[in-house]
């Protein structure tokens, strides 16, 4: 996470400029797979736009806070060419994990977080780790006591000798067999009103809504996206010229917008052959109304084949000790994730000096609301996975329900140091540790819901009033245009009229009385003016 201040520097900086000095930063060449996301102050989630500048994309006031995200997930992330590109991968799935966007059955759970503890802190040690010492890390929104054993057990007996880099491709491996693999949930509504997340996995678009996976189009098979206000469209072509439209309802028109504009990056991304066939995409059929966007970067097949080209020596990757430390040793690639999130977590911190005024670490974190984590996702190979829409699966025994995500805000100085000496050297921390650096800090999550019911009331009264404000836009753009094409019509009969065409339904108009007064009293003398002020303009040039 970065902390942007205000200055020259950035005032017409782009986007692209932030990304590749923080990829510099990171030693990072495989980017392609990230973007830098951020916060409006309405909650909306949006993805940093490279070819536009930082300071016009942010609504809200310096210092500006992004973070460093997987934006497209590798189809193979155990094939990634380098391994600092798989670490970063393993933090972002690690953290889907704990959010509930990675939602896996017990067995599976159990195995990924052995996986992560083995990464983290090493063989299991008698003596530094006792008895119910999986129970001081939480790998998942909410787990039992049961499955904190089986994580145990599981660290203690088939783990044992593996170094960091195995672990973390054995998680990658495990993890990309998962059905919610990739999922980057959009909350929205079907036509008859009942909850579901929109999501686009490397695979193709995805619905899952209560326990089942209700709806999954391949990347081929969708022709088109396309949202308008709150609505937002899917349209496809399945087997035998089989046409299908889906349609959901967002939460906002502004999210709806994020939503279209998600989904058209990650077509283009995963679909094209090349960036050359990428096209500048419409929201709306009408030409003057809608959102235009077009996706920038290179797409997943150039992406691969310029990662073969790499050679080079590995960058170094400072991985965590085997136990929690308060030093700060430098850190420069991919500093470690704990694996306690709770109220206040870290994400992947970035501390760039150079071409920066103030880009600090920060160990604030993402807020998070109780959720229902499901335990029984069936894994299979996406080879296998059916094709279609109605191609309905149960995926859990509870609902999906994933926890809301808002970015991390500012912290205090002293917060801020204190969480960053700890975190630094990238061990775990326990709970009882969490507490501590906690303790006199209020919780993100109670400030979200005062602010939240604090804001209950006026949010109802701006919508409406936003929403009149839009329709009278829509209505006024409207009555713009068809007066626009009357004159334009107008304008263009005159001088079909005015011309030499000898055409029966011109030459009718011609002998109506009314087109040869328009002709002698308006039209005449309007030529004569234009003729003398052509003659007085033109002649200085003449006579030059």
């Amino acid at each position: 996470m970065c902390k942007l201040c205000s200055g020259a520097l950035w005032r017409d900086a782009k986007g692209q400029f932030l990304f590749d000095l923080i990829c510099h930063h990171l030693n990072l060449l495989e980017k392609d797979y990230f973007g830098i996301r951020y916060v409006d102050p309405d909650k909306q989630r949006h993805w940093l736009e490279f070819t536009k500048s930082i300071a016009k994309q942010m609504k809200s006031q310096p210092p500006f806070t992004m973070c460093l995200r997987v934006k497209f997930y590798p189809p193979d992330p155990a094939a990634l060419k380098e391994e600092i590109t798989r670490y970063l991968v393993f933090l972002q799935i690690k953290r889907d994990l704990y959010h509930g966007r990675l939602l896996c059955k017990t067995s599976d759970a159990a195995m990924l977080a052995a996986h992560i503890l083995q990464a983290e802190i090493g063989d299991y040690d008698p003596g530094k780790h006792p008895e119910g010492y999986s129970s001081k890390f939480q790998f998942f929104p909410k787990h039992s006591e049961k499955l904190e054993r089986r994580i145990a057990e599981i660290h203690k007996t088939e783990l044992i000798g593996q170094t960091p880099e195995t672990s973390e491709l054995n998680f990658l491996q495990k993890a990309q067999m998962l059905e919610t693999y990739g999922v980057d949930p959009h909350p929205c509504k079907d036509v008859s009103g009942n909850p579901a997340f929109l999501a686009f996995t490397p695979f193709g678009f995805v619905v899952l809504q209560g326990n089942k996976r209700v709806h999954f189009l391949k990347w081929n098979e969708v022709t088109k996206l396309k949202f308008e206000g709150k609505t937002f469209h899917i349209y496809a072509n399945q087997k035998e010229d089989r046409k299908i439209i889906l349609t959901y309802f967002a939460p906002t028109p502004e999210a709806c917008k994020h939503l279209w504009k998600c989904g058209v990056e990650n077509q283009a991304f995963y679909k094209l052959e090349k960036s050359s066939q990428v096209r500048t995409v419409s929201s709306s059929n009408l030409f003057f109304k809608g959102s235009r966007f077009r996706y920038s970067g290179r797409v997943a097949k150039e992406v691969m084949e310029q990662s073969a080209k790499i050679k080079r020596d590995p960058p170094e990757i400072h991985r965590a000790g085997l136990v929690p430390s308060r030093s700060c040793p430098s850190i420069t690639h991919g500093p470690r994730l704990s694996s306690v999130p709770r109220t206040r977590r870290r994400a992947v911190h970035i501390s760039i000096m150079e071409g920066l005024e103030s880009l600090r670490d920060s160990a604030h974190s993402t807020p998070v609301r109780s959720v229902s984590h499901g335990d029984s996702f069936l894994p299979r190979s996406r080879s296998m996975m059916p094709d279609g829409a109605e191609g309905s699966s149960v995926i859990a025994d509870e609902a999906y329900s994933p926890a809301d995500s808002v970015l991390p805000t500012p912290v205090a100085e002293r917060s801020l140091e204190l969480a960053v000496s700890r975190q630094s050297n990238g061990a775990p921390c326990s709970i009882e540790e969490e507490k501590e650096s906690e303790a006199g800090t209020p919780s993100a999550g109670d400030g979200a819901e005062v602010g939240a019911d604090g804001r209950e009331g006026g949010a109802s009264a701006s919508g409406g009033a936003e929403q009149v404000n839009k329709f009278v836009l829509s209505v006024l753009r409207l009555l713009l245009v068809t007066i626009g094409l009357l004159f334009v019509l107008l304008l263009l009969l005159i001088i079909l009229t005015e011309s030499e065409l000898d055409v029966a339904f011109l030459r009718d108009i011609r002998q109506t009385p009314e087109f040869e007064q328009f002709h002698y009293e308006y039209f005449c003398p309007l030529r004569r003016w234009f003729a003398c002020k052509f003659c007085w303009l033109g002649g200085p040039l003449v006579n030059k």
